[in-house]
């Protein structure tokens, strides 16, 4: 099954984080917090403007970005965990 979004919206991957302190101390995943980045896996075809016009969005397929704990909704496909959430949820794209 695949998800195509629409609108304003983009399917992200959560990235996950590391499991170990810098000491070598292992987190539980009862402890560990939900990781704030991940990879856009699709994206929609833009925000519809009031004027009938559509802004094409800012992020694209393989980006890693930013955003809140709480943003977006989880959902399930094939068995993996991902997010669906709008453009305006994304506080930014990391950079390598």
């Amino acid at each position: 099954m695949k998800i195509r979004p629409l609108h304003d919206r983009i399917i992200v991957k959560r990235l996950e984080e590391e499991r170990k302190t810098a000491s070598g101390i292992v987190i539980p995943d009862a402890a560990a917090e939900k990781p704030d980045q991940g990879e856009v896996l699709a994206v929609g075809k833009g925000k519809l403007l009031e004027d009938g016009s559509v802004r094409a969005l800012e992020v694209k397929v393989g980006d890693r970005i930013l955003f809140g704990k709480y943003s977006g909704q989880s959902v399930k496909v094939n068995g993996e965990e991902l997010l669906v959430m709008r453009e305006e949820d994304v506080m930014g794209v990391v950079e390598a």
